[in-house]
C-alpha cells in the first residue's frame, strides 16, 4: 500500500520533483562520465608515458570523487529538506486521517527509492553517452588516434556510481525520517498560512557595511595583483582572507543597501510591482546571505578554473613549437671538483655511444653575475614578479657552440666581431623588455666590458629541447670571453635519423631513466644527466593540460550544478511563504501578465546576484593567472571564455528556466 501511495505521489508531484530529479540526474551523469576514463585506455594506442598519465588522471579523479560525493550529498539533503518543507500540509492531511509518523516515513523512503532509482537509470544512460564524447575529447587532447572505436561501457564506473549514490540516498532516507519525527501536526497544518516577515535592518548600518565590503574587496584585489600567485607572499594570504570576508560582508549588506537605493528613487520604487519585487529580493538575500556568499565563491572557482585551464592548454602547446627544436636534449650541472670539460667526455665515461646517422652537437653554458634591473625597468609589474627574484646572472654561450646549434637547425652560421654579442631568449614575458633594451641601448656590459649587440631584435629561440621556455636570457659571445670561466652546465642536442625513430626514442628514454629512476650520480666524476625527448615532452605537456582541464570541468560542473540548484530550491521554497502575497496581488486586480513578469524579474535578479560578483572576482583571478601563463607564451582566453559562457548558459540557464516555470505554475494554479 505504502509503495503504491509513493508511486502515485511521484507521478502526481513530478513538477515539484523536477529540480530534485534534474540535480540527481546531472550528478549521476557527471560522476559516471569522469570515473569511466580508465576504461577509455582500451580505445587508444598509448605509449608507456601516456598510459602512466592516464592512470594518474584516473587516480586523481577517484580521489576528487570522494569530495564530490560529499558535495552532492549535502546538496541532495538540502533538496530533500525543501521537498519536505513544501509538503507539510500534505503530511498533515495524512496524520489527520490516522496515519502515523512512521508510516509517513515509509512513504518518503519509497519515494526517495523511486526517484533515486529513476535518476540513477537516466543519469547512467546519459553518462554512458556523454562518456563516448569524453573519449573523443581525450583522444584530441592527447593528439592520439583511436585504434578501433567501439562503444565502451565501464562496469567498474557503474558499480562505483551505484555504490556512492546508494550511500547518499541512505543518508537522505535517514534525514527524511529524522525531519518528519520533529514536526508537530499543528505546525504542518498552519505552514501554508505562515508568511515570512520582512525585517529591515537599520539603513545606516546597511550602507556602512556595504561600503566597507567594497573597500575590503578592492584591498583584496590590490593585494593579489601585487603578490601574484606567490603563496609565500603575505599579500597572497591576505588577499584570500580579505576576499572571503569581503564577499560575506557584501551579501550581508547588499539587500538593505539596494532596498535603500530603490526606496530613495521614487521613479523606480513606484514603477509596476517594483515595491513588491524589492522586498521579495530583500527578504531572501537577507535570510540566505551565507549561502549566497558560498555560491558566489563556487561560481568564481568554476569560471576561473574553466577559463584559465583551457587557455593554459593552448598556450603550453604553442610554446612547445619553439621550445623543442631537437628530437632529444640532455644536460648536466657542473661542480667545482669535476674534471670534465664537456658533455662528450661525460658520455664517454658512461660508455654511451651515438649511432651512425644521428646528428649530434654539444655546447657549454657559462654564468656570470648580471644586473637585470636595467632590462626590467622596461617590463610590466607581472614580468618583474616573475623574473626579478629568479635572475641575478646571465647565461653565456660561445659563438662556435652557437653556430653548431644553428647547424643542427639547418640555419646559416653567424660571424661575430670581437666586440659583438647576440641576445637570445624564448621566454615570452621578457620578449618586449629585451627588445626595448636592445633598441634603446644597442650595447650590454659583461664583466665590466661593453659589447655591441649584433641583432636589432632578440633571437627568439631555444638552445635545447625542454618542457618550459628554458632559454630565459642567453648572450652569445666571442669564444675568448669565456676562456677563464668554468662551465656551469653542459648540453648535448640530437636529431634522429629519419628511419627507425622508435628505436632512438626508446634508446634515449632508457638512458635518461637511469638517472631519474635511481636519482643517483654515476661514475668517478659524479655524472648526473637530465634530459628528455621531444615526444615525451609533448606527451607530458598534453597529460598535464588534460589533467587540469578534466579536474576543472569535473569540479566546476558540480559546483555550477550545486550553485544553480541551491538558488532554484531557495526560490521555490519561498513560494509557500509568499503565496498569500501573490494572492493579494490577484485580489487587487494585478493582471496575470504582470505577475508573470514580476516572477521572471525576481528569479532573474536572484540568480544574477551571486553570479555578478563571481564574474568580477573571476576577471581579477584570470588576470593574475594569465600573468603566470606568460611563462609559457601569450595567452588567449577567447575560446575558453566562450566555452565557459556556453556551459553556464546550459546548466545555470537551465535551472533558471526550470525555476521560473515552476514558480509561475505554482502561483497561477493557486486558489
Amino acid at each position: 500500500m505504502f509503495f503504491k501511495i509513493s508511486k502515485n505521489n511521484v507521478k502526481r508531484s513530478f513538477k515539484d520533483y523536477a529540480i530534485y530529479f534534474l540535480t540527481l540526474t546531472f550528478g549521476v551523469c557527471i560522476f559516471y562520465s569522469f570515473n569511466s576514463i580508465e576504461s577509455q585506455k582500451a580505445l587508444f594506442s598509448l605509449n608507456s608515458g601516456q598510459s602512466e598519465i592516464m592512470t594518474l588522471i584516473n587516480n586523481l579523479i577517484s580521489g576528487i570523487s570522494v569530495f564530490i560525493s560529499f558535495v552532492l550529498c549535502g546538496l541532495i539533503l538540502y533538496a530533500n529538506n525543501f521537498l519536505i518543507k513544501k509538503r507539510k500540509k500534505e503530511f498533515a492531511i495524512y496524520m489527520t486521517l490516522g496515519m502515523k509518523k512512521s508510516e509517513i516515513s515509509k512513504i518518503l523512503l519509497f519515494e526517495t527509492f523511486i526517484i533515486g532509482l529513476i535518476s540513477l537509470i537516466v543519469g547512467l544512460f546519459i553518462g554512458v553517452i556523454l562518456s563516448q564524447g569524453l573519449s573523443v575529447l581525450t583522444a584530441k587532447m592527447f593528439e592520439i588516434p583511436m585504434v578501433d572505436y567501439k562503444f565502451i561501457i565501464s562496469v567498474s564506473a557503474i558499480l562505483k556510481t551505484i555504490l556512492y549514490f546508494s550511500i547518499i540516498f541512505i543518508f537522505a532516507m535517514i534525514f527524511n525520517v529524522a525531519i518528519i519525527s520533529k514536526y508537530k501536526l499543528i505546525d504542518m497544518i498552519n505552514s501554508s498560512k505562515k508568511s515570512e516577515s520582512v525585517k529591515i535592518r537599520n539603513n545606516i548600518f546597511n550602507i556602512i557595511l556595504f561600503i566597507l565590503s567594497i573597500i575590503t574587496l578592492v584591498l583584496a584585489y590590490y593585494c593579489i595583483n601585487k603578490s601574484g600567485l606567490n603563496i609565500n607572499d603575505i599579500r597572497f594570504k591576505l588577499a584570500i582572507l580579505l576576499g572571503v570576508i569581503g564577499t560575506f560582508m557584501f551579501y550581508f549588506g547588499l539587500a538593505g543597501f539596494i532596498l535603500y537605493i530603490v526606496n530613495t528613487n521614487k521613479n523606480i520604487y513606484f514603477k509596476n510591482l517594483n515595491i513588491f519585487v524589492s522586498r521579495q529580493i530583500y527578504s531572501k538575500v537577507n535570510t540566505n546571505f551565507i549561502s549566497m556568499s558560498l555560491i558566489c565563491l563556487m561560481l568564481f572557482f568554476t569560471v576561473t578554473i574553466l577559463s584559465t585551464g583551457i587557455s593554459l592548454k593552448s598556450t603550453m602547446e604553442k610554446s612547445l613549437e619553439t621550445s623543442t627544436p631537437f628530437d632529444a636534449s640532455g644536460y648536466m650541472f657542473m661542480n667545482e671538483d669535476s674534471k670534465l670539460k664537456n658533455m662528450n667526455q661525460a658520455l664517454n665515461e658512461l660508455n654511451f655511444n651515438f649511432n651512425e646517422g644521428e646528428n649530434v652537437e654539444f655546447y657549454n653554458e657559462y654564468r656570470i653575475e648580471f644586473d637585470i634591473d636595467n632590462i626590467l625597468k622596461n617590463a610590466d609589474e607581472s614580468t618583474k614578479r616573475l623574473v626579478q627574484d629568479r635572475i641575478n646572472e646571465v647565461s653565456l654561450v660561445k659563438i662556435s657552440d652557437y653556430n653548431n646549434i644553428l647547424k643542427l637547425k639547418n640555419k646559416e652560421k653567424i660571424n661575430l666581431k670581437d666586440n659583438e654579442v647576440i641576445i637570445t631568449s624564448n621566454f615570452n614575458a621578457l620578449e618586449k623588455p629585451l627588445n626595448k633594451f636592445v633598441k634603446e641601448k644597442n650595447k650590454i656590459s659583461l664583466n665590466n666590458k661593453d659589447y655591441k649587440i649584433y641583432n636589432e631584435k632578440i633571437f627568439k629561440e631555444a638552445l635545447s629541447s625542454s618542457t618550459f621556455s628554458g632559454n630565459i636570457f642567453t648572450v652569445v659571445v666571442p669564444d675568448d670571453v669565456v676562456d677563464n670561466i668554468e662551465p656551469s652546465s653542459m648540453y648535448f642536442n640530437v636529431n634522429y635519423p629519419k628511419d627507425n625513430k622508435e628505436y632512438f626514442e626508446e634508446k634515449y628514454n632508457q638512458f635518461f631513466k637511469v638517472f631519474t629512476d635511481s636519482n643517483k650520480s654515476v661514475g668517478e666524476n659524479s655524472i648526473f644527466i637530465l634530459g628528455d625527448t621531444k615526444t615525451n615532452i609533448y606527451a607530458s605537456n598534453r597529460g598535464l593540460s588534460t589533467l587540469i582541464i578534466y579536474l576543472g570541468i569535473y569540479i566546476g560542473i558540480v559546483f555550477l550544478i550545486s550553485s544553480a540548484a541551491i538558488l532554484a530550491l531557495q526560490q521555490l521554497s519561498e513560494i509557500s511563504e509568499s503565496l498569500e502575497r501573490y494572492k493579494s496581488l490577484k485580489r487587487i486586480g494585478v493582471p496575470k501578465k504582470m505577475i508573470n513578469k514580476t516572477i521572471f524579474v525576481q528569479v532573474f535578479i536572484y540568480f544574477m546576484i551571486p553570479l555578478g560578483l563571481a564574474l568580477i572576482h573571476s576577471v581579477i583571478g584570470i588576470h593574475v593567472i594569465n600573468d603566470y601563463i606568460k611563462f609559457y607564451g601569450k595567452s588567449d582566453i577567447g575560446i575558453a571564455a566562450i566555452s565557459t559562457v556556453a556551459l553556464i548558459l546550459v546548466i545555470y540557464g537551465g535551472y533558471f528556466y526550470t525555476t521560473v516555470v515552476g514558480y509561475k505554475n505554482t502561483i497561477n494554479n493557486a486558489k
